[in-house]
């Protein structure tokens, strides 16, 4: 199978989705737009696409101008009933593909923070392989209305709809289940001087939470992508 992966900043990855893809034999193509690289021209050249995380609003058009395009190609793939996934700022853009609201600076999470399953999320053939409630890792401050005619399939108190899929293989998810303890360390690092503004705990914190809900949320979000990538 050949899946499409659209970076959309540095440092972001797909962390326990490649595995997952690798065990599946995935060949990857990681298409870079904010450093200039165009999307194909067609959807007929893959067999599912991912949209990762990213620190821009998903309506950033004039800062970001591939993202307009970006959006009519998420709603492309989900439409022709390819596998699509988009995670944080890729399921904020997943629904305005179809035209739900995109909530700017509404949700603010940061860390492990517990998500619950829906009655929906708990039938449904990707969500329904977790526990009804979990730990996962969270680094959102925007979120979106679920859109129109989708399913809810998990949420918090904080943001309601942490994952929705809309038609039959195109899911969003708010939460950042492919950062498994690892890759949560790689970001910690990077981006260890915005957190300190924001978290200025972290550093502490980072270590206790890590060892208290990082194993649970690791096979959670391994859970998650192997699900994902079967139905692709």
């Amino acid at each position: 199978m050949r899946v499409l992966v659209i970076q959309n900043i540095d440092g972001s990855g797909l962390g326990q989705l490649r595995g997952a893809l690798d065990e599946a034999g995935a060949t990857i193509d990681l298409r870079r737009p904010y450093r200039g690289d165009g999307l194909p021209k067609t959807i007929e050249d893959h067999d599912a696409l991912i949209v990762l995380g990213g620190a821009q609003s998903a309506y950033a058009d004039d800062e970001h101008p591939y993202l307009p395009h970006l959006v009519r190609f998420m709603r492309d793939y989900a439409d022709s009933g390819r596998a699509t996934l988009g995670i944080c700022l890729g399921a904020q853009l997943l629904a305005r593909a179809f035209d739900a609201q995109v909530l700017v600076n509404s949700a603010y999470e940061f860390g492990w923070q517990d998500v619950q399953l829906t009655p929906a999320g708990r039938d449904d053939p990707v969500l329904g392989a977790l526990p009804t409630s979990f730990p996962i890792f969270q680094w959102h401050g925007d979120h979106y209305m679920l859109p129109r005619g989708g399913s809810r399939l998990a949420g918090n108190l904080v943001a309601h709809n942490q994952a929705y899929r809309v038609g039959s293989k195109a899911y969003g998810v708010q939460f950042h289940f492919e950062a498994d303890r690892p890759h949560v360390e790689a970001w910690s690092k990077r981006f260890a001087e915005w957190i300190a503004e924001r978290e200025p705990d972290w550093e502490k914190r980072h270590r206790i939470d890590a060892s208290r809900f990082g194993p649970e949320a690791d096979m959670a979000g391994m859970t998650l992508a192997r699900a994902w990538v079967s139905v692709i």
